[in-house]
């Protein structure tokens, strides 16, 4: 099926992307693995390229395109590279530059902004803790104001980017009394005494992906690093996490179907009892079936990608977006582990990487169990 909301400056942005792939990231991709980590050289050559500054005004540094679109190819583009390339790009460059562009002070923007731009200040945003991640409302770390500032107390976990990061945003419970509306954003920087980024976690998979605990020990945190009004962290992050989600789904789409056409060529070359395994009708039928899941899922992500390029995608769509393109993603390319044989269970193979990858699709970016609640309460149960 033909895609019809791309025009020729977003294929001209994809097709920059896709060099910046083969020139800069694919020669380094098993230095990425075993760093367990992205280069700071590559996110300096990322932001040259004009990558990290999408969503950020021209006055600090970035493209002020304002069109969700052209993020959206550069995502595809990086999650056919891998799945964790472009969550790590866009943590950084999609999901939080919003909070400072809309929530933060002219003094914010300018301390901030041009830095992510250019990838200088790599950003992560902290709001999972050991105790729970869903449950965002419930969260624990503590921020107790003290004059001019905050104390800051607690721990994050999961946190994408987190080993590398120069700036949080980081949730805290300001006032135990609120519940929701007791929450506030504050932005830490790296080198404030009493906080520290955790080691680099051992996952099951995103190999090249910094995530980290982070830990806050009595941090003094400058009321001027405060994001947004006091008590309206929680609500920040709901108006903000549909980005996030339709940005989940995009990439997950892109992976899975990057993925499937080497399937495809494999199926192809690879010959068994004297013929391409493709040729029997079992494998035939079956990647008639995941190329059209693919197509099918791409098209609705499309619309979403349409929509949020608008301002008009909800958040209820955002997750219908998000769990079943990840649903999608993993059902591929466990077929595609399978159309592999023994070849699909090596490491060495993008296909079995991509599928240790797509695990955790499921569970970030709002677990599928809760994108589910959302849509049921949107139906009035």
């Amino acid at each position: 099926m033909p895609r019809n909301i791309y025009d020729e400056d977003h294929e001209a942005m994809r097709a920059s992307a896709r060099e910046f792939v083969a020139r800069t990231l694919a020669p380094r991709a098993e230095e990425m693995i075993e760093g367990k980590s992205i280069p700071r050289d590559i996110w300096l050559e990322a932001g040259k390229q004009g990558f990290f500054g999408l969503d950020i005004p021209e006055e600090f540094g970035g493209a002020g395109v304002d069109d969700y679109r052209f993020n959206a190819v550069v995502a595809e583009e990086m999650s056919r590279f891998n799945a964790a390339t472009s969550s790590c790009f866009g943590i950084h460059s999609d999901v939080c530059p919003p909070y400072i562009v809309d929530l933060g002070t002219e003094e914010q923007k300018q301390r901030w902004l041009p830095g992510m731009a250019s990838g200088e200040l790599i950003c992560a945003i902290a709001m999972t803790e050991p105790s729970g991640g869903s449950d965002l409302a419930a969260l624990k770390t503590t921020a107790v104001r003290d004059g001019d500032a905050w104390i800051l107390n607690g721990s994050k976990t999961f946190i994408t980017n987190g080993y590398q990061a120069d700036l949080v945003i980081v949730a805290a419970r300001t006032d135990p009394s609120k519940g929701a509306k007791g929450i506030t954003l504050l932005m830490v920087e790296r080198g404030m005494e009493g906080f520290q980024n955790g080691r680099k976690l051992d996952k099951v998979g995103m190999d090249e992906s910094d995530t980290a605990e982070l830990f806050f020990e009595n941090v003094r945190v400058p009321d001027e690093n405060r994001l947004g009004p006091e008590g309206m962290g929680f609500i920040s992050m709901m108006q903000r996490l549909p980005q996030e989600r339709v940005g989940a789904a995009v990439s997950n789409v892109a992976h899975a179907k990057a993925i499937l056409e080497e399937t495809i060529q494999y199926a192809k070359d690879r010959k068994a009892f004297g013929q391409p395994i493709g040729a029997f009708q079992h494998n035939k039928f079956l990647m008639a079936e995941l190329v059209t899941k693919i197509e099918v899922a791409e098209a609705y992500v499309d619309d979403c990608i349409a929509a949020h390029a608008e301002g008009k995608l909800s958040a209820v769509d955002a997750a219908k977006a998000k769990w079943w393109s990840s649903e999608v993603q993993n059902d591929v390319l466990d077929h595609c582990v399978q159309l592999h044989g023994g070849y699909g269970f090596m490491n060495e193979y993008r296909v079995a990487r991509a599928w240790r990858d797509a695990r955790v699709t499921k569970i970030w970016a709002g677990s599928n169990e809760i994108m589910k609640e959302l849509i049921g309460r949107d139906l009035g149960f």
